[in-house]
């Protein structure tokens, strides 16, 4: 039996109900840039990303056992969350453990912020109902400038910088094009959310142990890992993907789907403040203020046209 919040439609839930799940959640994707930057030191980012995905299966499925739910029984929709899994898990979670070898996590974390420009881009492009509106054009437009921003164009960037942001780009670029087909595919379904994520880090967690192998060669050994680097990759994981995917279909549930999106554009904080505190990085006066922008930008898209 699927555990489901009942809300009054006409009745906003109050913020008591559903902010600290939120704070949460914006924590741990937050604090997932630390992990990442810990763990690439000994781990390849291919056998990261399989750890992630693995360690995060394992906590949903404990999380589908104890709420008596099920995994979905259509094939058509296992073969539809398998290409998503590749897009939206595969590629970015390796993108941004590779990114991290060149870049600092305050960087990658403030990349992730321009998902929501990402999925308003392919979603204009692939779904008729989302067309394009001034706001929606200018917003991308405004967003696209905070990019620049954030990349600092104006001193020149090359090197395994702008490889690692290229990179983050392409991580983003993942979830833009995963999020709207994941909307248009389980649209209208009557799986839970849980047992959709569920479906989909298992089928993340089997083309990783494909993948990583081709990739990256032998696995490494348990022992040769320092405990920092093993405990960072776990709770990437178990946190970062499992716990995490627990809370955001939970918010959906509670808060609703415009709420809980609203959680990237404090996620750049947490990832920030960590940065900053935990690893010593160092923070550019232009990465914060291209954060800004970027934000504004995603604002200014999702306003509705007169």
């Amino acid at each position: 039996m699927t555990t489901r919040v009942l809300t009054d439609p006409r009745t906003p839930p109050r913020p008591a109900t559903w902010l600290p799940a939120f704070v949460a959640l914006a924590a741990i994707w937050g604090s997932s840039f630390l992990f990442i930057k810990i763990a690439v030191r000994e781990m390849h980012p291919a056998y990261l990303a399989l750890t992630r995905t693995a360690a995060g299966a394992v906590t949903l499925l404990v999380v589908l056992v104890v709420t008596r739910d099920r995994l979905p029984r259509d094939p058509r929709l296992w073969a539809h969350l398998a290409l998503i899994a590749l897009v939206g898990n595969v590629i970015p979670f390796a993108l941004f453990g590779y990114a991290e070898q060149h870049i600092s996590s305050i960087l990658a974390g403030i990349w992730n912020a321009t998902t929501p420009l990402m999925v308003l881009l392919f979603a204009m492009a692939f779904l008729p109902e989302e067309r394009p509106t001034r706001n929606r054009v200018a917003g991308l437009v405004v967003g696209f400038l905070g990019v620049l921003v954030v990349l600092g164009v104006w001193r020149g960037v090359g090197g395994g910088e702008l490889i690692g942001q290229l990179l983050c780009a392409g991580a983003a670029a993942g979830y833009g094009i995963a999020i709207p087909y994941t909307r248009r595919v389980v649209s209208g379904r009557t799986e839970s959310g849980v047992a959709f994520a569920t479906s989909q880090v298992l089928l993340a967690t089997i083309e990783l142990a494909i993948l990583a192998p081709i990739l990256a060669g032998a696995p490494p050994a348990p022992a040769s890992l320092s405990a920092d680097v093993v405990a960072s990759a776990l709770a990437l994981g178990a946190l970062g993907t499992g716990v995490a995917f627990w809370l955001y279909y939970t918010l959906i549930r509670v808060a609703g789907a415009t709420a809980t999106s609203t959680v990237t554009y404090v996620l750049p904080v947490f990832a920030t403040v960590l940065g900053v505190l935990v690893l010593g990085e160092r923070l550019h006066w232009y990465e914060p203020v291209g954060a800004v922008v970027v934000l504004a930008g995603i604002a200014l898209s999702q306003r509705r046209s007169r």
